[in-house]
């Protein structure tokens, strides 16, 4: 397995954990391109992607994560407002 398809397989893992569906599926076409779809043998669910379109796509589909703040974040944002002019 190239890294091409590790980096797309763990976007597509991320998926299946983010939306509780674990028959999302990923397949390469002969050139390279790649794109998914809900189970085996259903059709897939957009045109073949280049790799960076197809993990940006991906990473759109199903609930998202919310972003995780630290307090040092909070308080970095605080001093960015501060400062503006």
């Amino acid at each position: 397995m190239s890294g091409r398809s590790t980096r797309a397989t763990a976007a597509v893992d991320r998926l299946k954990a983010r939306s509780g569906n674990p028959q999302y599926t990923m397949a390469r076409t002969g050139a390279g391109l790649f794109f998914l779809s809900e189970a085996a043998g259903r059709p897939p669910l957009s045109a073949p992607l280049e790799l960076d379109d197809f993990v940006a796509f991906v990473n759109a589909l199903g609930p998202q994560t919310p972003r995780r703040v630290s307090k040092l974040d909070v308080a970095f944002e605080k001093q960015l407002t501060k400062k503006a002019p």
